[in-house]
């Protein structure tokens, strides 16, 4: 039997967004199976919080005009319990930013799967197992 979560995927871009899905599939790991909710602008991230509940949030750190490091700090500022958050970033020297965002991880492009899979099904488990995320001291690399 497999966990059921809820991803949001957010770029402005829905070619990142697909590549993003497609890095961390329909299954990250044999227990764990997600489902998706995309949103390209804050706004519609916002109004996804507010109506589901959603397991992480999956932030294109590139998207404009809001990034996903910026998404990421106003949802730690404006969110009570907010959910984990990893930012995908194009340059490795972007990890102090997201640090300082109180992202939970991060990733690199171009993503790979396999990476991908094991960093969303860990903060997926940490979720399941009621693991209180690091933010700036966590899983950042």
């Amino acid at each position: 039997m497999s966990d059921k979560y809820t991803v949001l995927l957010y770029s402005d871009d829905v070619a990142v967004r697909d590549k993003i899905r497609l890095a961390i599939g329909p299954r990250p790991a044999a227990d764990l199976s997600v489902e998706y909710a995309d949103a390209s602008t804050w706004e519609e991230c916002r109004d996804l919080l507010d109506k589901y509940e959603i397991d992480l949030m999956v932030l294109d750190g590139e998207a404009t005009p809001a990034g996903g490091i910026g998404i990421a700090r106003q949802t730690k500022d404006e969110y009570a319990d907010p959910p984990p958050v990893c930012v995908v970033i194009a340059r490795a020297a972007d990890r102090w930013l997201a640090a300082y965002a109180q992202v939970d991880a991060t990733m690199l492009y171009p993503l790979d799967p396999v990476t991908t899979g094991q960093t969303v099904a860990g903060m997926l488990r940490d979720r399941r197992n009621g693991v209180v995320p690091l933010g700036t001291m966590g899983k950042l690399g």
